[in-house]
């Protein structure tokens, strides 16, 4: 199969590789399937591209990266959904709004992207534990890393 993308044209894609949302993302019910595209080895950047509408893309970021202490835990519900049984078994990603300068760019660390690698089922989550929010930057992100004892 082919599709176009927002940031490296046309890419060819077997549906095997398709990430499924059932409900879509918030505020994009109607966007179920995404390709996610790596944007370099060690960029730390993913592109989550819908298949559907090629202008829409998601840049997303590894959480642990970012916080390493950061630590999902989904709801009974959202983990039958998912079809885990442990919010370890998923994989996590956190939606970034990128700005210029870069370390004023922001991340969505209350409502991550929950991957399941098994089923490529997928949803997007709202954290309530209210250690985590919406708009974190990344900036405030890497002083909080760099004051960490060794």
């Amino acid at each position: 199969m082919r599709t176009d993308t927002t940031y490296f044209g046309e890419v060819d894609y077997d549906e095997e590789e398709l990430i499924h949302f059932p409900r879509g993302l918030y505020g994009f019910e109607d966007e179920t399937d995404f390709l996610l595209i790596d944007f370099g080895e060690d960029s730390g950047l993913l592109s989550l591209q819908s298949v559907r509408t090629p202008q829409l893309s998601f840049v997303l970021m590894h959480p642990f990266s970012l916080a390493p202490e950061y630590t999902p835990v989904l709801q009974p519900e959202e983990l039958k959904a998912l079809e885990a049984e442990r919010s370890e078994d998923l994989y996590y990603y956190v939606l970034c709004a990128v700005k210029e300068p870069v370390p004023e760019s922001t991340v969505n660390m209350q409502c991550p992207v929950a991957i399941n690698p098994d089923t490529r089922q997928a949803m997007q989550v709202i954290l309530e534990n209210g250690a985590w929010h919406m708009r974190h930057r990344l900036a405030d992100l890497a002083a909080a890393k760099e004051e960490e004892p060794c």
